[in-house]
């Protein structure tokens, strides 16, 4: 495991008589995005606060790169202060001043650059947004989107290696806050620095973060991988992540990978009492992670959606499909046994290949690398173990490829 950059080692904080924080212990590493989720108004926001300097903890350390925050002179804090910068979940913009004005505020604050090189500093990170003909625009002749991206220039504005990222979807309809998370992928994976989110969207953030912290009463009670917090036996874990994820996710429209579960446990009961046969069918795209690095978050997105539409096109009613994970995602056939489960797989294998794949994204051409398996249950296999796992399932022949040209 690599050594953290950041480091909360029994953090306490409390306001009066509410104890917010009671014993806060976790790490950030870097170039990674942390996602810190937990219900509303459980000190999460407070957490990003103490890491920018604007709260001090009533005991306990910070850590910055093995260093005590608390021990830095003040030239380390500032230098320190200078690498972190904050998105505000309102996006905070200068209502008064233009586009360029606001992105530029940082450096004029914070530099020595003359007027032309804070100019040319702006002028690259707006072209780096796609943030074109606005200079002149205020706030208010903005949409929300067009708002967040402004105000992720600016907080790009300066360089930093760290960025705060505050409930940054908030107030927005659920293709905004798909573009928002994409957004932030995409510039953490271009740039490199490292983000910390706070969130309540579940499970979208899952998709985009390499690490998630779940803070509940005061305490962390999960941190790890998205992987990991699916196989969480906590209870208070299982339950956030279940209650969250009954809705489709705002990317690709299936539910999350808890209800998908709760769905095989309800046809695993029907086959104990009354003998019917359920099937599994896993698909997953092999090269997701290339397709992410190359093409953007959203091209593997809009890939898994397009998927996800065609399957829900030809299930039937009390099948069900759900995203396994960022990569995969499960169908579970009531009523199917394994040869059954087969001529569904070749079906919907068929479909993919000419549901037309044109203008899926019209900047981009590439191959989805696909690969499936299938399984019949029975009474005696371990759900967790065959989800995870490759023993029982059965690997179909037919490893395809799935192919987007350009519009």
């Amino acid at each position: 495991m690599p050594v953290p950059l950041i480091e909360f080692i029994d953090i306490y904080k409390g306001f009066d008589n509410n104890k917010v924080l009671k014993g806060v212990t976790f790490n950030i590493y870097s170039g990674q995005i942390t996602s810190i989720i937990g219900k509303s108004g459980i000190g999460k926001s407070v957490l990003l606060k103490h890491i920018i300097g604007l709260m001090i903890p009533d005991r306990g350390d910070i850590l910055f790169q093995g260093k005590s925050i608390r021990k830095m002179k003040k030239s380390e804090l500032s230098k320190l202060k200078n690498k972190i910068s904050y998105m505000f979940q309102s996006a905070a913009l200068f209502d008064s001043m233009t586009v360029i004005e606001n992105i530029s505020l940082p450096l004029i604050e914070k530099s020595k650059f003359s007027k032309s090189k804070i100019k040319q500093k702006v002028r690259e990170r707006m072209n780096q947004l796609d943030l074109y003909g606005i200079d002149n625009k205020y706030p208010a002749q903005l949409s929300g989107g067009m708002k967040k991206r402004v105000a992720l220039a600016r907080a790009l504005v300066t360089g930093p290696e760290i960025i705060l990222f505050d409930e940054p979807t908030t107030g927005l309809d659920p293709i905004r806050k798909n573009s928002v998370h994409s957004m932030i992928s995409d510039y953490q994976t271009r740039l490199g620095f490292t983000a910390i989110l706070v969130s309540h969207e579940i499970p979208d953030v899952f998709y985009i973060s390499q690490r998630i912290v779940m803070l509940d009463a005061g305490k962390i009670i999960f941190q790890g991988s998205y992987r990991e917090i699916l196989r969480s036996k906590d209870q208070q874990v299982l339950d956030f992540i279940t209650g969250s994820q009954k809705k489709p996710d705002g990317m690709t429209g299936l539910v999350g990978h808890s209800i998908g579960n709760k769905r095989i446990y309800e046809e695993k009961e029907r086959l104990g009492r009354h003998g019917i046969p359920f099937s599994l069918i896993m698909f997953t795209v092999r090269n997701f992670d290339e397709i992410n690095d190359r093409f953007g978050f959203t091209a593997g997105q809009t890939a898994l959606k397009h998927i996800s539409v065609q399957v829900e096109k030809y299930l039937r009613i009390n099948d069900c499909s759900c995203r396994n994970s960022k990569d995969s995602v499960l169908l579970i056939l009531s009523h199917t046994n394994i040869e059954d489960a087969k001529k569904v797989f070749s079906k919907l294998v068929k479909i993919f290949a000419d549901s037309g794949t044109k203008n899926i994204l019209p900047d981009y051409s590439f191959c989805l690398e696909m690969s499936g398996k299938v399984i019949e249950i029975n009474s005696e296999m371990v759900i967790n173990e065959i989800i995870e796992g490759n023993a029982g399932w059965e690997n179909m022949d037919s490893q395809f490829n799935l192919c987007y040209e350009r519009g």
